[in-house]
């Protein structure tokens, strides 16, 4: 069943997660570049989109509320007293060219305001507009730490480091 169309709740929200699972993931993975976590903050979004009262049959608005709760599980896990333990990164990565294996160590290397600004325009697709919107941000804020975002980036494939 596609979203958006009618049907019943549970089928619907059955559909957002089978929909939307791979972009909850890439979030997740992105923000705590674990699996195991991404995996957990997947189905704390599942029982969300179950208890919460998420836009089912408007499809945008539904995909900009998942990104949403995706990215606030996030932070609610990073801010967990037990986070402070660290695990090499290597044994989580799921990205299997070496190219953009490269792409994402060095994505990783951004702070997380301009990371996950890159993850949703160019991996998600959002606009200037809904990042915004997902983030509680002015567009023009959002634009700037775009084009912030993008220097920095190259700066670390150019092999230097980034200034923060």
């Amino acid at each position: 069943m596609a979203i958006g169309t009618e049907g019943s709740r549970a089928e619907l929200i059955e559909a957002a997660i089978k929909n939307y699972s791979n972009l909850i993931f890439r979030i997740a993975y992105s923000n705590l570049k674990n699996y195991h976590d991404a995996e957990d903050v997947m189905q704390e979004v599942a029982v969300a989109l179950v208890r919460g009262n998420p836009p089912l049959n408007d499809e945008n608005h539904l995909k900009n509320w998942i990104a949403t709760v995706a990215l606030n599980k996030c932070r609610d896990l990073l801010r967990r007293p037990w986070r402070g333990r660290e695990e090499p990164l290597d044994d989580y990565l799921l990205v299997q060219s070496p190219d953009a294996r490269e792409v994402m160590e060095e994505l990783w290397q951004l702070p997380e305001q301009y990371r996950n600004i890159i993850l949703l325009y160019y991996y998600e697709g959002f606009t200037i507009r809904e990042i915004a919107s997902l983030l509680g941000k002015n567009e023009n804020t959002v634009g700037s730490r775009l084009r912030r975002a993008r220097k920095k980036l190259k700066t670390i494939i150019e092999g230097g480091k980034p200034n923060d």
